[in-house]
């Protein structure tokens, strides 16, 4: 946005913080750029990496008295810095699903399930800020020297590898929270066939005993008990092995 001789840019900068549970969250936060003819002004809603990158002068060749030159530069470190968080989430995604292999638990699926939300975040403000450079490349917001293309080039280069990269493991990560959907599913499917294996077993002794419990004389071999007990054991044994055979089918 451009007003008079002043010009405002505002872009996202992504953002990396450790929660109370020791994990890694990342999230966006606007920074806000003024131009004015003698001085560029930062603005943000809290300490920013790459404000404080600045004045501690670790952002490789920075010149503030180049406004031009030094907006630039800054909007690339902010697409490094998105490149560069987006390959923690990478990391920490695989190790997650690691660790989900050797056993599913409901802390590892949140954390998978923040990083896909972080993910959302960077690539909705990374389309923004590609928005935002663009309007810069063509002239709209200040004013641009020939020997700042190149650097507004790789601004913009870097910017789409952001994008294309945040959608690439978007997509990773959202396939993988369906595959373990799926395996969650499959093996509560697994428990559920399991219990009822035990439960139709566990009824054959009911039956059986209940049948010799009742005061007649037509049923087999009434006059021990010892014929109730190996009849129960067979049927178990018959019983069980029809369910098992049924279940590999």
């Amino acid at each position: 946005m451009r007003e008079d001789e002043q010009a405002l840019i505002i872009v996202d900068a992504p953002v990396s913080e450790i929660d109370d549970d020791n994990n890694s969250m990342f999230y966006t936060m606007p920074v806000g750029i003024v131009l004015t003819n003698k001085y560029v002004f930062t603005i943000s809603l809290k300490p920013a990496r790459i404000i404080d990158e600045a004045v501690a002068g670790s952002i490789r060749s920075l010149r503030p008295d180049y406004k031009t030159r030094f907006v630039l530069q800054l909007l690339l470190r902010i697409a490094t810095l998105f490149l560069i968080y987006l390959k923690q989430i990478d990391k920490i995604s695989s190790a997650a699903e690691q660790q989900l292999h050797d056993a599913m638990k409901n802390e590892l699926l949140m954390q998978l399930l923040a990083l896909e939300k972080s993910l959302v975040y960077f690539s909705t403000s990374l389309k923004a800020n590609e928005a935002t450079i663009e309007k810069i490349f063509r002239g709209r917001v200040m004013k641009l020297y020939d020997e700042d293309q190149d650097l507004l080039e790789d601004v913009l280069i870097e910017m789409k590898q952001a994008i294309e990269m945040a959608n690439i493991y978007t997509q990773i990560l959202s396939s993988m929270m369906d595959g373990f959907s799926s395996v969650i599913s499959n093996n509560q499917n697994i428990v559920m066939w399991r219990l009822t294996i035990f439960t139709v077993i566990l009824e054959i002794p009911n039956i059986v005993f209940a049948f010799y419990g009742i005061n007649t004389g037509t049923l087999p071999i009434a006059e021990t008990w010892i014929f109730p007990v190996i009849l129960t054991v067979v049927l178990m044994l018959i019983v069980g092995y029809l369910l098992m055979k049924n279940k590999k089918k």
